[in-house]
């Protein structure tokens, strides 16, 4: 993939936007357990940075999908996972499918708004028993009148405790599991809502939450795209979602591998710096390799998907990678740290906590690696009971 003056611009835009709006601030919000999502996104979506791929009757900026990469791979430079996290779900994970099937009053109601930063969204797909099999969502939206009543609980809602509306996966009917789930859009200020908030071992700048729907009334026209097509939508939805938390771990290893370094360039035993150990500067020399391995696969795909393939191969490799890889180069990389590794407030220590949830949320490796298995018809064939 070849970057052009705009996408390096755009960078040079998020990176100065993270040195300047959230990395003084992060140890407050790690120790609040919250950032104010409201005040930062105004900030981001007066910048542009929050719609670079919606169109621009929304108020986006129009942009392929190449400059979504670029903005999560510039999120990176965050000291927390926590803040980039709740990012993504506000630009690539809650909004595609309102984007792309939406009609253009739910867009105009609750897309533009979103890419303004006046209204923080979420995205309601997992539950108590279980996230990563979507067709086993067991919340309801039942037709009464003109309205959906919704009841049910989801579960690990990133910006759950401060978003404005979220995007909804419920069976709307009694048919088969892939065919009777549609997305609609939640207002969370509706009578019959109840958040809770998760306390969390890592990402503690992201508030996360619980929310309770009990006979909550939605009109029927917040209904994303068809009815029944909720499985399907929030199938493409994930495709996004995938490449984006990818890319958004790029940066974020580096950082790591570079503070390493350092430090272990500074730090002695036995009389030399423990770098010069051949076992340290070799490891971290294939750490930063896997590294631009895995941005080279997902510049790959990013491309690919620009193109108008079906990435689901390459989305869910890069998907599996990054979290594999994220706990590969964090762990390794704690290791030299020795003690002060295992301090609370050590960046390793963070990076080490916060990327564990990389190979569970988005759909955990297991589930990446049943995809892969499958497209690669490695799959065992399901006998029939006699």
């Amino acid at each position: 993939m070849k970057f052009t003056s705009e996408h390096r611009q755009l960078a040079e835009t998020v990176r100065k936007f993270v040195a300047i709006e959230i990395n003084p601030k992060v140890a407050a919000w790690e120790a609040a357990e919250m950032f104010p999502a409201h005040e930062l996104f105004k900030k981001m979506g007066n910048l542009g940075l929050l719609g670079v791929k919606y169109e621009p009757e929304y108020g986006g900026l129009g942009l392929d999908f190449s400059y979504s990469m670029v903005v999560a791979e510039e999120l990176g430079g965050c000291n927390c996972g926590g803040v980039p996290m709740a990012i993504g779900v506000q630009t690539d994970m809650c909004t595609p499918a309102l984007a792309r099937f939406g009609s253009p009053e739910l867009k105009k109601e609750f897309l533009a708004p979103s890419i303004t930063g006046d209204r923080v969204g979420s995205l309601g797909v997992s539950e108590v028993s279980g996230g990563s099999d979507v067709a086993a969502v067991k919340t309801t939206a039942r037709v009464v009148g003109d309205d959906y009543v919704i009841n049910g609980s989801k579960m690990w809602i990133t910006n759950g405790m401060q978003a404005d509306w979220c995007c909804v996966l419920a069976n709307t009917s009694e048919g088969k599991p892939h065919l009777n789930k549609s997305l609609i859009v939640v207002p969370l200020d509706a009578t019959g809502i109840d958040r809770q908030k998760i306390k969390k071992i890592g990402m503690n700048s992201s508030d996360t939450a619980q929310l309770f729907f009990d006979n909550v009334r939605v009109p029927k026209r917040n209904l994303i795209g068809t009815e029944g097509a909720g499985f399907v939508m929030q199938m493409l939805q994930f495709q996004e979602e995938r490449l984006w938390g990818a890319a958004s771990v790029l940066r974020t290893l580096d950082r790591v591998i570079d503070q390493t370094i350092a430090y272990t360039r500074e730090r002695t035993t036995f009389g030399q710096p423990i770098l010069n150990n051949q076992v340290v500067h070799f490891r971290l020399a294939e750490l930063r390799t896997e590294v631009e391995l895995l941005r080279s696969l997902v510049y790959r795909a990013v491309e690919s998907y620009i193109d108008g393939q079906d990435v689901t191969r390459l989305a869910s490799m890069a998907k599996l990678k990054c979290g594999r890889l994220g706990r590969e180069v964090t762990d390794a990389c704690l290791q030299y740290w020795g003690g002060m590794g295992f301090t609370w407030d050590n960046p390793i220590s963070q990076a080490f906590r916060d990327g564990r949830l990389t190979s569970i949320g988005g759909g955990a490796d297991e589930i990446m690696l049943g995809i892969i298995c499958k497209l690669e018809g490695t799959l065992p064939s399901k006998r029939k009971a006699s």
